[in-house]
């Protein structure tokens, strides 16, 4: 059972979720949210109060862009893409205390949680599938 303990344990403190990342955001706890994809996919949608930092450029720009000493998030297409990991792993790296969400932009805006592009806010969309949806 220690196994299990350890294991889940620490997973849990390497990750979170869409669900959490909003809860987190809306009782305004501190912490950056990194998107970590490509600009095509920034430029045609992101999560509302993230910052672009591609993950391939983070070693060069997060010690000048970001504080060390705040948690950062990060996400990247769905569950279907590593970004997110090889982002943690970037900011890991360079001492950052870092969580993946889970899910990525996917599972955010499946959950109808508030998305934007340059010209403003998306349609929130909420799935059945992955949520329950009330009228």
């Amino acid at each position: 059972m220690t196994d299990a303990i350890t294991y889940f344990s620490a997973k849990l403190a390497l990750e979170t979720d869409a669900s959490d990342v909003y809860a987190a955001q809306k009782s305004g706890d501190e912490f950056v949210l990194v998107d970590v994809r490509g600009m095509d996919a920034w430029t045609q949608g992101r999560i509302v109060g993230a910052v672009h930092i591609p993950h391939q450029e983070i070693a060069a720009r997060a010690p000048v862009e970001l504080d060390p000493a705040v948690p950062v998030v990060v996400y990247c297409w769905s569950p279907g893409c590593n970004g997110g990991a090889k982002g943690a792993l970037a900011f890991a790296k360079l001492g950052y205390q870092v969580r993946e969400m889970i899910g990525g932009y996917e599972y955010w805006v499946r959950e109808g949680q508030p998305t934007e592009n340059d010209e403003g806010p998306l349609p929130r969309v909420f799935d059945s599938q992955v949520m329950v949806v009330r009228p």
